[in-house]
């Protein structure tokens, strides 16, 4: 960073401006203060000192009072040079009007420019500007005082000494422009490291946020797997007595017994359906070849009769073309489309449509299969569309969701080379759509 990088012009002009507004109260207090040295100094001048002082005060808070405002805040540096001068002004014009050359106020001149130096963050070329106008303005009130150059010796010694107090204070003026430039190259160092600091730590959330929903799938799969086993073997059992009921004599005389064991089996192979689905979604061989192709409309299916509690009274329409096959992760697919299904089912209970409806449609394009699931909801709200792919961001109750489910689905589908994307309009519709790749030929 440079004197010419707008990040330190800007923090030098706040720098400068807190610095000018507090220098101000400073200068009217010391110069109300100097009544005192009027007092014991020059007695018979002590009312004229005064009002000269008072005017000086007065002028002081009119600059400052330009300081608030957005005039002052374009011209602080010159509104700064100006009050910095008015007390100089004053202090030769006293000098003129007592000893001239050897008026004791000489040396307050001295002591501005030391604190304009030390102190306050003005340039080098504004120090030397300082210093050359407060040893033109002694010269001036000597020169003008009744014994004018009567006293050249005292004369030439004070202007040497508001010389070397010149070029004392353009000295500090340079080095402490240093300084400041080193201290906000830092400031905009550090500013810049938090700023990625706060980036990665967002970064580690949504990755920590993943893997997290990955282990209570991996966890869930495992337990899964074991549990659809064992369900499996009564559901066989079952639909093996029902088709023995089924075949005997006395079910084809008895016609409520017939379609009582009929909605059994229709009930027991829904069960087998569903179990099938369980365990592709949350079962996978350690080691197998997870991208493989499999049947887009299937994968659906399997979803849609997972998601089927949420799914009760909304109507799901399925247009597939007649070849669906995909090449991807099936069970990774299915929680894709079980969560958008899920998200729509939500969205559909909170408008409360009359016919509500969500349209699952997929359409071949080239090497890829483009699928877009869209419901007649509520939409989404333009100042959230931007966010729902963010982890643990939703609109749901406390206690309704984590904010995962499309960040992570987000994921699946950027891991099988697709994007995945959403479009509304408030109030009418939500559509999420991602694309496939197909099976080479």
């Amino acid at each position: 960073m440079d004197a010419a990088n707008p990040h330190y012009q800007q923090q030098l002009s706040d720098f400068r401006l807190s610095y000018s507004k507090a220098g101000a109260v400073t200068s009217i207090v010391l110069v109300l203060a100097g009544v005192g040295l009027d007092h014991f100094s020059y007695p018979d001048r002590q009312l004229e000192f005064f009002l000269l002082r008072l005017g000086v005060c007065l002028l002081t808070v009119g600059i400052l009072l330009l300081l608030f405002t957005r005039f002052g805040l374009r011209q602080v540096r010159a509104l700064t040079m100006v009050w910095l001068l008015l007390p100089q002004v004053m202090i030769a014009y006293m000098i003129y009007r007592t000893d001239g050359a050897e008026s004791i106020y000489f040396v307050g001149l001295h002591l501005a420019m030391y604190a304009v130096g030390i102190i306050l963050p003005i340039s080098i070329l504004e120090g030397i500007g300082f210093g050359v106008i407060t040893l033109v303005l002694y010269v001036l009130a000597c020169a003008m005082h009744p014994s004018g150059f009567s006293d050249s010796g005292r004369l030439y010694t004070n202007a040497l000494f508001i010389l070397f107090s010149g070029i004392a204070s353009a000295v500090c003026t340079w080095y402490n422009e240093r300084a400041r430039v080193r201290l906000f190259s830092l400031q905009y160092e550090v500013s810049q490291k938090n700023d990625k600091l706060v980036e990665i730590n967002n970064t580690l959330a949504e990755v920590k946020g993943q893997l997290v929903q990955r282990e209570k799938m991996a966890a869930l799969g495992t337990l899964s797997a074991g549990l659809l086993h064992e369900l499996n073997n009564p559901v066989n059992y079952s639909l093996m007595a029902i088709n023995m009921g089924l075949s005997t004599p006395s079910a084809g005389k008895d016609e409520l017994l017939k379609e009582s064991l009929n909605d059994a089996r229709e009930g027991m192979v829904r069960v087998q359906n569903i179990v099938s689905d369980l365990k592709t979604f949350a079962y996978q061989k350690p080691g197998a070849d997870v991208l493989r192709p499999f049947l887009l409309e299937k994968a659906v299916h399997s979803a849609r009769r997972l998601a089927g509690f949420e799914l009760k009274g909304v109507s799901v329409q399925v247009d597939m073309p007649q070849d669906s096959h995909v090449v991807g992760e099936e069970p990774a697919i299915i929680g894709v489309m079980i969560n958008l299904l899920s998200n729509a089912a939500h969205a559909l209970a909170k408008a409360q449509r009359e016919k509500p409806e969500i349209v699952v449609s997929a359409v071949i394009d080239g090497d890829r299969m483009r699928v877009r699931v869209r419901d007649n909801g509520h939409g989404i709200d333009p100042d959230h569309i931007d966010r729902v792919f963010e982890p643990f961001f939703t609109t749901r109750e406390v206690g309704s969701g984590l904010g995962l489910g499309l960040s992570v689905s987000y994921g699946i589908i950027q891991r099988h080379g697709g994007t995945l994307a959403v479009a509304s309009e408030p109030g009418v519709w939500t559509e999420f759509s991602f694309d496939l790749a197909r099976p080479q030929t």
